[in-house]
């Protein structure tokens, strides 16, 4: 499929709805356009299309937050650099681009250097690197691979959120919530350990600045009644 193509796939999907309550959003001069479509919706379409790195890139290009997410789900892990990832997060300006860009199952988290790329971005001082290098820590907590990282590594990751959360800006923090949840989701040592940190940090603020949102419950979270069953509890 072609970028036109591409495009014209999504404007026979846009949604009036969605781009009302888009435009709602933001008042910025350089803010993204959007035909309206919903994540749901964006990942049927991208599986239509499938991978394709050439075509990904061309899409990242628009200033079209559909057009974006797009790239950003139909990319090929194996052909995503390093370099491409740090020009990307450098031109992030859209919240809920960074979030798809960093969790949400698109292709980033399955490259094969996630878990050094994570490891580095969680510990800069930009707010966007280290958002996103949580986001990341979210989806590889979700991996059931041999090759994922054990529970020391994520033991350590749970202590750094401990230390750290209280300083972080709220859309940290909220990506910290993420992480966190999903490590207590992995084992019963994990789901303890992550336990301990949200009962202290308590339910999350999630700050957008158009609508409210309910605070994020991690605690909720991890003593759901399926967890309990599932680890014994």
């Amino acid at each position: 499929m072609t970028f036109n193509e591409v495009i014209d796939l999504l404007r026979s999907n846009q949604n009036e709805r969605g781009i009302q309550q888009w435009n709602k959003q933001s008042a910025r001069p350089d803010r993204l356009k959007s035909f309206g479509i919903g994540l749901t919706v964006l990942r049927k379409l991208a599986k239509k299309i499938g991978r394709n790195h050439a075509l990904a890139k061309q899409l990242w290009e628009s200033d079209i937050y559909d057009v974006k997410i797009m790239a950003l789900l139909i990319d090929d892990p194996k052909q995503i650099s390093r370099d491409q990832v740090e020009l990307q997060v450098d031109n992030m300006n859209q919240g809920h681009l960074a979030h798809v860009f960093s969790s949400c199952d698109a292709a980033l988290s399955k490259t094969p250097f996630v878990v050094e790329l994570l490891s580095d971005w969680i510990n800069k001082e930009d707010s966007m690197r280290k958002g996103c290098g949580y986001g990341l820590l979210y989806e590889v907590s979700k991996s059931k691979k041999k090759n994922a990282p054990d529970d020391a590594f994520f033991l350590e990751k749970i202590k750094q959120i401990n230390d750290d959360f209280d300083q972080e800006k709220n859309s940290v923090q909220v990506a910290m919530g993420g992480a966190l949840m999903g490590m207590g989701k992995r084992n019963k040592t994990l789901n303890r350990a992550a336990l301990k940190v949200a009962q202290r940090i308590g339910p999350i603020p999630i700050e957008t600045g158009v609508s409210k949102c309910e605070p994020f419950d991690v605690v909720k979270h991890l003593t759901s009644d399926y967890l309990k069953k599932k680890f014994d509890l």
